[in-house]
Parts: C-alpha cells; structure tokens; sequence
C-alpha cells in the first residue's frame, strides 16, 4: 500500500460517474472513419484544420450529448458524491469529453449535479486530453491543493496514465471483475492497470479515501492494528504468546544453554526507509554478540495528521523487514500524538545464542588484528542521498548517481558476515558501526575492549558514491553514520581465513588496524607515518540535515 494524503477527489465521467455503454464508440469510429488503433479525440484533432475537423467535431459532440441524455448514474455514484462531500473534501471531474455533455448527463442524476464538483475540467478547457497530465494540474491548482495528495478515479488506462504522469494517487474502477469496457479500447484487468488502488465499484472508494485521511491522535485504532497484526506471519515455535490486540505482554520460550541478548534503538535521522532500518540496525547489535536476531518489539510514535495509508506503509514495511530476517514480530506499541513532529520507531530487539559463543569485547588481546567489511558510511550515504536529493542535483549528481546511493540500503544487514565470523574460534569481539561512522566507532571498540588501536588510514576502503557524495557536502565519511559494516578484532592467525571465507560469500572484508596494549584510544598511520584520527561531537548526517 502506497502512503498517501488525501486532500481532493477528481473523478473521470463516462464509465465512472456514469454507466458504461452510454456513448456508442463502434459507432462513433464508423461515422468518423476512425482506425480501429487510434483513440477518437486524437483523430479528430489529427484532421486538417477547417470544414472537416469541424465536421467531425460536431459529429462526436453529438454522439456525445446522444449518449449523455441516455445516461445513468453509475452504482453507487451519487452516493460516494454525497459521502465524500460530507468528509468536506473538494470533488472534481476531468474528462475528454465536452462541458455540455457533462452538464446533460449530470441531469440524469435525481441527487446530485454540478454545484457537488468544485471544478470540472473538459476538452473545452485550454489542456492536453488525457493521458497529458494537463487537467489533473489545473484541477489540482484551482482547488488549491498538491496534486500528490490528489485521487484520480477512472476506469480506464487513459485515466490512470494521466494520474501517474501528474504525480497523483490513482483509484481504478473496474465495474465489477471481469466486466468489458465496450467501445474504442480493449478491456483492461486491475493487474494490467498503472494503478495504486483498485476498486470493484464506487461503493468501495470511501475505504480508499479514508486511508488518506488524517488520523486522531492517540493509539492507533483496533480495527486499523488487527488489520495489520493480522497479516503477520510468526513461525518460531518459541513465542507462546505474540503480538495482539489486547495482549500487555509477549512470552518467549528459552531454555537449556542458550543465552538472551537484547537491545534497543531509536531511528531519528530519516523518515526514510525508516521500517527496514529499524529493523536491521537492532537486528546488527543482536549480530556482533555473536547472538542470532529472533525476536522484536517496536514502539511506533507518528505525528498528528498521520493517514492511515501512511501508518500501515511503515508497519507493513516493519513487518515484511523482519520477515525476510526470520524476526518474528512479538508486539510494541504504536501511537499518533504530537510530541513527535515525523514519524519515530524505537525498536527492542531479542536474539540467543550458546552460552559458550557469546562473544564479550573483554576478551580481545594485544595484536589482535581489526578488520572491516565492505565500506565506510554505508548507511549515510544512502540517508543523505534520500533526504538531500535537491540538494545533490544542484551540486551536479545525476539522478542515477542518486540511485546508486539510495542503493546502498541493500548492504545495510551486517547479519551474514557476523554468521561466517562467529564461526572462527579466533575472533573475539564484533563491532557495528553506527552513528558518528567508523572514527566513533573504533573510539567505543577501544573502550569497550580495555585496549588501544592503531588504524592504518590508507587502508580504510570508502565506496565511490560516498566519496563523490561527502566531497560535494563538505563532509568526512570517517564520521558519517555507517550501519552495515563490521568491525571484527581477530587473533592474527586466523585473520586471512576469516577475509578468504567472507570473500567467497561475496563480503569484501580488509584489514585495517591492529590492537595495542592495555588503555583506550584511537591512533592513526599514514603510510608508516603518525597521521591525525578526527573525532566527531555530531553525525556528519545529523550536522549536514541541520543546517
């Protein structure tokens, strides 16, 4: 489900807030010598200017006006009119039609009529027809709303190419499955069809339209969390009691020898992607303790005027998270209030593992080499890509550029390469790295261990993308955050297997470091030489989206 506002409702005509069938078109075609694979409108304005395309013109608008004196409003049209009106939301029609023929079918309507429309775009106005996305902005500008908060309704692909090319959410209309849309275009399936919603008959728009509807604050409402509660799917044998409307608690199974691990994380840099990340940055804390993510709580806080649409999207995005991590989804607590001014999921995260594997930061040595998987600032360079994108292209990044960033989301989990490394008997300590990037860090690895490091600053790997990004912000990857890289301290002697066994797993794993003696810092080497090793009050993320 895509999130979505809703702010006005612009309607198509024939076939929507009319029956189909009313309009003729085989006989239309016929009298115009329309080719069967052109639409009709664009034939006629393909014509010579003058006496023929005047002619042709005034043969449509009659089939046209034909047509609409025998018109019927469609099931349910006038009352979807009549309820919408009553959620005080602006109404609009656009077809390719003429104004007259709108006005006349309208008359065949016993409840409403063209004072319910606050606008009412036809070929007579000065736009491009349908697919242009002409008439949906002009709509949208006369009634003073984004057209992205705008639903377009039709029943048919014309209806909803024009929706997409505008920005606008798209509603289609099928009048019932399996119905044929008689006249110039082949019947079209809801899986055939550009759209974000499909309906069946007008009498389902209302639900539609109130998943764009701001919510009130409070807890969510029950009808809308077993919807989603519903649909999840949580296989492990271990949850006796899970997450449910109604249920205070979850009960967890966990017996013999394993151990539980637990930790939990706020997600406040982005509103972006913000479902995975919440997800895959605890479930990383869960990984470097050598502990397997099971189990996960979320606390969902959105600020007031928060839809439906836009609740469920992030839920869902959670839910389906954690799925494709094995995480079963216990419970949590979700909530819209105005303490928060975007949306905020705190996540608990649940893992075990063997009492014996439980790897402990204490027990890391001098020499013990540090190693790094796949690049710095993974997930900054994505967060910033995601939230400066106007930003960017003014600098010169090319929307393909962009993508590559975004892109990088994918490398977020650190899960796998943990799995290989807590396979070797020599790695004893695993470390992600989250805010203030690998400089933070390696400062906590170092306090955490009870021992001093030595970075070798030439060997740092940093992805292109983010060096491009970083040099056009003004920004230092070393202190940008970097979820999705793992810092591993390894005994020597096992640190080649360890970067041979990640790499056939496709994981670019380097050595970057070594451990010293007893204390805690960070010192740097360039090239054999003492080098600086910056350290960061401030996220370069947070620092960049402050300004």
């Amino acid at each position: 489900m895509p999130p979505f506002r809703a702010e006005a409702v612009l309607f198509d005509f024939d076939g929507t807030l009319t029956r189909p069938g009313a309009i003729d078109f085989e006989a239309v075609r016929q009298a115009l010598h329309c080719p069967p694979d052109m639409y009709i409108l664009e034939f006629v304005d393909g014509l010579p200017e003058g006496e023929e395309r005047q002619r042709a013109r005034a043969t449509l608008e009659r089939f046209e006006l034909e047509g609409a004196a025998r018109s019927e409003p469609n099931e349910g049209a006038e009352g979807v009119v009549q309820q919408l009106r009553g959620l005080s939301l602006p109404l609009g029609i656009l077809t390719r039609n003429g104004r007259a023929a709108v006005e006349r079918g309208l008359e065949r309507c016993a409840h409403i009529g063209p004072a319910d429309f606050d606008v009412i775009v036809t070929r007579d106005d000065d736009v491009l027809p349908k697919p242009a996305p002409d008439g949906i902005r002009l709509a949208a500008r006369r009634l003073g709303v984004p057209v992205e908060h705008m639903l377009v309704v039709g029943d048919f692909r014309l209806d909803m190419q024009a929706g997409r090319n505008a920005g606008a959410v798209t509603v289609y209309l099928t009048n019932s499955e399996g119905c044929e849309r008689p006249g110039d275009a082949t019947a079209e399936s809801p899986e055939a069809a550009d759209c974000d919603f499909v309906i069946r008959r007008l009498n389902d728009l209302e639900a539609v339209v109130r998943l764009g509807l701001p919510l009130p604050q409070g807890k969510l409402p029950n009808q809308l969390l077993a919807r989603y509660l519903g649909g999840l799917d949580v296989a492990d044998p271990a949850v006796l009691v899970g997450a449910g409307v109604g249920e205070d608690v979850a009960a967890l199974d966990v017996s013999g020898d394993e151990v539980m691990v637990v930790h939990g994380d706020p997600i406040t840099l982005t509103s972006a992607d913000l479902g995975r990340l919440a997800v895959l940055v605890n479930a990383n804390d869960i990984a470097t303790s050598g502990g397997e993510p099971r189990w996960l709580l979320t606390t969902v806080l959105l600020p007031a005027g928060t839809t439906p649409s836009e609740a469920l999207h992030l839920l869902e995005n959670i839910a389906a998270t954690s799925a494709g991590a094995g995480i079963a989804l216990v419970g949590g607590h979700t909530e819209i209030t105005a303490a928060v001014t975007r949306p905020v999921v705190a996540a608990t995260m649940l893992g075990t593992l063997p009492r014996a594997d439980l790897r402990d930061k204490r027990g890391v040595a001098e020499g013990d080499q540090v190693l790094l998987t796949k690049a710095l600032a993974i997930e900054g360079t994505a967060l910033l890509a995601g939230e400066l994108p106007d930003r960017l292209r003014t600098l010169g990044m090319t929307a393909e550029q962009l993508a590559a960033c975004r892109h990088l989301l994918d490398r977020l989990s650190i899960s796998e390469e943990a799995r290989i490394a807590r396979g070797f008997a020599g790695v004893r300590a695993l470390h992600d790295i989250t805010e203030g990037g690998l400089a933070t860090a390696l400062e906590e690895l170092s306090v955490a261990c009870g021992h001093a490091i030595t970075v070798r600053r030439e060997t740092v790997p940093v992805y292109p993308e983010t060096q491009q990004l970083c040099g056009l912000l003004g920004a230092d990857p070393l202190g940008l955050i970097g979820s999705g890289s793992l810092l591993a301290c390894c005994r020597p002697d096992e640190s080649e297997p360890l970067v041979s066994t990640l790499g056939r797993a496709g994981i670019a794993a380097t050595l970057i470091g070594v451990v010293g003696g007893p204390g805690a810092g960070v010192t740097a080497l360039e090239n054999g030489r003492a080098a600086s090793w910056p350290q960061f009050e401030t996220d370069e993320a947070a620092r960049l989206l402050q300004d």
